[in-house]
């Protein structure tokens, strides 16, 4: 079963270098590609104000985030929902840095310690759309996903348009992944490891076919001189039966 986590943060500045903080934690569960509905969502108090630009764009003031916990108060519920799961982000590299500060400020191991990786969205739209706008509200235009609700940024909100975008874009590249999963599947053991295979459709050849396979192996017996191994498997060749 994949587990995979979209999740989105919204920060007092750009630079978690110069000090900045995350204020907003928003995050959904993707089980084989299919929303669950468990979300965590967090505000934060960030300790210090957030920068004028970041205010515009997220709309969160300072005085609303007073009362709301510090990130170390829910680190580890935070972990405890991302452990094991691959995490979608757009612009990773920006959310990773300010994660990575947070659970450093909390005296906590860093992000790779409890997640399985991380996966860049904003790198797979340039891959899939070189030299195209590849912005969370420029996908969602071009992969027909509705963001008309959004006038702000919000960490849950964009998690969830994230989610359909990143689902809406990888759809054909995991078809077949997702086929070979809902398929009933047998077990078998290869080097003492169970190893799960889908179950594929036998069909029987056409009287067509098997004429056609019989006579390549008698011309094979033929110019090996009656040495054609798979002639005598087949019960065609002297000695077979």
């Amino acid at each position: 079963m994949t587990r995979q986590i979209v999740l989105d943060t919204e920060t007092t500045g750009l630079n978690a270098k110069l000090g900045d903080r995350v204020i907003e934690i928003g995050c959904l569960e993707l089980l084989n590609r299919r929303p669950t509905g468990n979300h965590f969502h967090h505000y934060l108090n960030p300790e210090r104000a957030s920068e004028e630009g970041a205010v515009k764009v997220h709309g969160i003031s300072d005085e609303f985030l007073l009362d709301k916990p510090r990130f170390r108060e829910v680190a580890s519920e935070f972990i405890d929902y991302i452990r094991g799961a691959e995490l979608i982000i757009h612009n990773a590299p920006f959310d990773v840095e300010f994660l990575e500060r947070e659970l450093a400020l909390a005296e906590l191991p860093p992000l790779a310690q409890h997640c399985a990786g991380v996966k860049d969205t904003l790198k797979l739209a340039k891959e899939l759309h070189p030299g195209k706008k590849n912005s969370l509200d420029a996908l969602c235009e071009r992969y027909g996903v509705n963001n008309t609700h959004r006038t702000l940024h919000g960490a849950l909100l964009d998690a969830e348009l994230l989610a359909e975008v990143y689902l809406a874009m990888t759809r054909g590249q995991e078809s077949l992944v997702m086929e070979l999963e809902q398929a009933p599947a047998a077990a078998a053991l290869i080097g003492g490891v169970r190893v799960e295979h889908a179950r594929l459709p036998l069909l029987a050849a056409t009287e067509e076919e098997t004429a056609a396979h019989v006579k390549v192996l008698q011309d094979i017996q033929a110019e090996s001189k009656g040495k054609c191994v798979w002639l005598k498997l087949d019960g065609e060749g002297p000695g077979a039966g």
